[in-house]
């Protein structure tokens, strides 16, 4: 079995509030290879990390009287959402808010850290550098935020090369669940590229037929010509029954190698409420399972990376294998 290398998803997310300096410094601390920031823009055009440009779940926005006038409801790629979005603030304004956690019921210890500012991708970038570290970067709503001005990619790419990151060698990968930003990519720069896939559905920029036929030999196929990597779903490689039990993998993962791409699955939660019904300990949701035998199980499928919210949990499990 190879060890896969470990990327932090929003940080070590499951320990401390996602997309906060806490998680990423904790997920660096606990070994991980790379931090994943999803990055949406601010009004004056700055890139900044937070899960959703909507975040009224993930920051005090809404004890702040100030801001009580921004409350607004827009539509982002077909779901219609009310509350404060990033686009309507500037980096400034953003700076006056604190990050919060966003699974409350689930993860009520991470509470504790209410002090956390908004993270912008510039200091996480000279973070990661100052840690000898990787980012894994998530393009939100490319073709939404194109629509209003406030395109990412230029910015984003820039942002890297400002650090001294323009090659496929460095340790900098940029996904998406759309495809026509990342074929502009692949034009516009030489970093290394992931194709991100839902378990149903199709890319919001209506630029393929579905997740599905992406995922076949053929789609794949079309994949590599623009990117290095895709990112799949869990289920896309291990499927469940109606029970929620795992079911044998899926050719997914050979299919992809066989097409010259690398494998890097989301997300793994050690919380039963996330595992796979043989795997849970407990009826408690909260609960931790056997979280190291899906990542095992994924590993021996033969993925080469993985997200992970417990970057920890997946170093001690994979700590005496060798990395690809």
């Amino acid at each position: 079995m190879g060890k896969p290398f470990i990327i932090g998803h929003r940080g070590a997310s499951g320990e401390r509030p996602e997309h906060t300096l806490a998680a990423y410094a904790l997920a660096f601390d606990q070994g991980a290879d790379f931090v994943e920031p999803d990055v949406v823009p601010t009004k004056d055009g700055h890139l900044v990390a937070r899960h959703e440009n909507e975040i009224s779940g993930t920051t005090d926005v809404a004890d702040h009287p100030e801001f009580a006038h921004r409350r607004t409801t827009r539509t982002i790629d077909g779901q219609t959402l009310t509350g404060w979005f990033t686009e309507d603030f500037t980096l400034a304004e953003l700076s006056t808010l604190r990050a919060r956690e966003r699974l409350l019921q689930l993860r009520p210890a991470n509470t504790a850290w209410k002090d956390e500012p908004i993270v912008t991708l510039d200091a996480l970038i000279g973070y990661a550098r100052e840690r000898g570290r990787g980012v894994v970067a998530e393009i939100k709503h490319s073709s939404y935020f194109a629509s209003i001005g406030l395109a990412l990619e230029e910015k984003l790419v820039a942002l890297f090369a400002r650090h001294g990151w323009t090659r496929r060698t460095d340790p900098v990968w940029i996904e998406s669940f759309e495809v026509a930003n990342l074929k502009a990519l692949r034009a516009a720069s030489d970093l290394k590229l992931v194709q991100l896939l839902e378990e149903k559905g199709a890319p919001a920029d209506g630029s393929a037929e579905s997740y599905a036929a992406m995922a076949t030999p053929a789609g794949l196929k079309a994949i590599a010509g623009y990117a290095d990597a895709i990112g799949p779903a869990k289920a896309l490689i291990v499927p469940r029954d109606a029970d929620g039990r795992s079911l044998p993998p899926t050719r997914l993962v050979d299919d992809a190698h066989a097409a010259g791409l690398k494998v890097i699955p989301w997300t793994f939660r050690s919380e039963n409420l996330f595992l796979p019904a043989e795997l849970r300990e407990g009826a408690d949701p909260r609960e931790h399972g056997r979280a190291a035998d899906e990542l095992r199980m994924f590993a021996a499928a033969g993925v080469d990376g993985l997200f992970t919210d417990f970057p920890g949990e997946a170093v001690t499990v994979f700590e005496s294998s060798p990395r690809p």
